[in-house]
């Protein structure tokens, strides 16, 4: 599994490298790329099927990966990895809000382990979530909170330094929501 899950992250990453470096335009590579990705890897590519939750973080870390080598905005790349992955799971069949707040998870962690911004990754993580629940029709509040609870619980998983800056950076409101933010460790019920 991990040789297919790095083979995963390898091809995403070329694929976004290859793109961004045709166009230029990384937000636009990444929601092309992640999105057929995605799609295809949920509806097994290679006759591999793979769950909904590793499709994500694979393409979302292979995409931080391309972003940060080419010195692209790590926000921008955020926010194509979200719509990417809402469009993707849509074309599959399978949109919901755990794989925005997967997608998410990923995303920090990895921009975290390449030393990139966390607080801009996780605004372009929020933006996207809102402009692919606009896009699908989902409800836009709740995207954009499942993709700050994910930015958030990985923060916490990080540090404290890495908390405080992901919270600070999802306060108020962004792409128009305004973000009311929930501990990632306690439990929820409704």
């Amino acid at each position: 599994m991990q040789r297919q899950t790095t083979g995963v992250i390898e091809s995403v990453k070329n694929n976004i490298l290859d793109a961004i470096q045709g166009t230029g335009d990384v937000a636009g590579a990444m929601v092309d790329v992640m999105s057929k990705t995605v799609a295809k890897l949920i509806s097994g590519f290679g006759g591999i099927t793979t769950s909904i939750v590793n499709a994500t973080a694979e393409v979302a870390r292979g995409a931080i990966h391309a972003t940060i080598e080419v010195g692209g905005d790590v926000g921008a790349a955020a926010k194509g990895i979200v719509v990417g992955v809402m469009r993707g799971t849509q074309e599959a069949g399978s949109a919901n809000l755990q794989a925005i707040g997967q997608a998410a998870e990923s995303a920090i962690r990895t921009t975290a382990s390449m030393a990139g911004d966390l607080g801009t990754a996780a605004k372009g993580l929020v933006a996207g979530a809102v402009q692919g629940a606009k896009e699908l029709g989902l409800d836009v509040t709740e995207a954009a909170s499942a993709a700050a609870t994910g930015a958030m619980k990985a923060a916490a998983g990080i540090g404290t330094e890495a908390g405080h800056q992901v919270r600070n950076a999802l306060t108020g409101t962004i792409a128009g929501v305004k973000l009311v933010l929930k501990e990632p460790f306690r439990s929820e019920k409704h």
